[in-house]
């Protein structure tokens, strides 16, 4: 398992468009990845899930992947969610 944060700085937070974004990313991969935000958890792969968070811009959350490609799943949400400002 890998963990780590970021700051979300996106203007509209992980809103609809982004939330997109995330979720098309992480299916992509084979580990289960989830992010976590003021104590909630939900599956990155599921849209519902990740609008259900409420991130808004300034939040730091918790990428967190665990599998075959944990460590590049990792990077590459972290990575996405830098670019959404």
């Amino acid at each position: 398992m890998i963990k780590k944060e970021v700051m979300v700085n996106s203007a509209t937070g992980l809103h609809a468009r982004p939330a997109t974004l995330l979720v098309k990313k992480a299916s992509s991969f084979k580990s289960d990845i989830f992010i976590e935000s003021n104590g909630k958890k939900a599956n990155v792969k599921s849209l519902i899930g990740v609008l259900s968070l409420g991130v808004t811009k300034g939040l730091k959350i918790s990428v967190i992947a665990s599998g075959d490609d944990e460590a590049l799943a990792v990077d590459e949400i972290v990575r996405l969610i830098k670019l959404l400002e």
